[in-house]
């Protein structure tokens, strides 16, 4: 469905106040770098949380506590890298 002429000049609108107000934010989103960072950020932040995981798992299988504390503080980065980008 194709946009009329007045949906059409208030994006034009839109885009231009945009620009105007942040610049760089209007850059990131043209040149698409916004989502290629945020798929890395989301796709480390998995990882972080799967191999945290194991290391917690692993650690108390093993009853060795800094393997276990390692795998928790790695699987709460993981997390974080994750919450942190879908938040903002």
């Amino acid at each position: 469905m194709p946009l009329s002429e007045e949906e059409r000049k208030q994006l034009e609108e839109l885009e231009s106040d945009l620009t105007a107000e942040d610049p760089r934010l209007a850059h990131d989103l043209l040149s698409g770098s916004v989502g290629h960072s945020f798929r890395t950020s989301t796709s480390f932040g998995a990882m972080a949380c799967l191999i945290g995981v194991a290391l917690l798992i692993a650690g108390i299988s093993s009853q060795i506590i800094a393997l276990g504390v390692g795998g928790f503080l790695l699987m709460g980065a993981g997390a974080y890298l994750l919450l942190d980008k879908q938040k903002g």
